[in-house]
């Protein structure tokens, strides 16, 4: 817009030299000099509250895409948290329905009937075990009664179950 070049400089303060007069000139310069100062603090000021509230802003969005994020992580957890306690009550219920009936038709192709000891250890401490897996047991002994009772299960060889599985496909059940 302005084109100040260094000759058209040096012809305005030949001007101003002639206009103002050489006593003035200084003083007129002073005064030019501070408005000029004036002007660019509050250039600089308006800038930084320009700056600011451009933060503000971009902060105010970071702040609701974090928001959405969190909410999006909890729905996910409870979806998480219920479908786990969802499956647990199932293999409860599936539990529970074994220690009922030990000569279910599942079990008898696959394991022997368990000796009558080790059955009622298992069935004794079966809730006990089903707490420590749902976290509500919090004693070390609980965690240990759990262990001996899924030791106490007796677990068929391979071999055994894979002869039984070959004699039932030859028979043509």
């Amino acid at each position: 817009m302005f084109d100040l070049t260094s000759s058209k400089l040096l012809i305005l303060g030949i001007v101003a030299l002639l206009v103002i007069g050489p006593k003035d000139l200084p003083a007129l310069l002073r005064t030019i000099g501070k408005y000029v100062g004036i002007i660019k603090r509050q250039a600089a000021e308006f800038r930084a509250q320009f700056d600011e509230a451009i933060r503000d802003s971009e902060f105010a969005e970071l702040k609701k895409s974090v928001e959405s994020i969190q909410q999006e992580t909890e729905t996910a957890m409870q979806e998480a948290q219920s479908s786990v306690e969802k499956q647990l009550g199932d293999a409860r219920q599936s539990v529970d329905e074994a220690m009922a009936d030990p000569n279910s038709s599942a079990d008898a192709n696959s394991h022997p009937p368990a000796p009558a000891a080790s059955a009622e250890a298992a069935a004794a401490s079966a809730p006990e075990t089903l707490g420590a897996l749902n976290g509500r047991a919090a004693s070390a002994d609980a965690a240990e009664a759990a262990n001996e009772a899924i030791a106490a299960v007796p677990v068929q060889p391979p071999e055994v179950f894979f002869r039984a599985t070959a004699a039932t496909e030859k028979s043509g059940a």
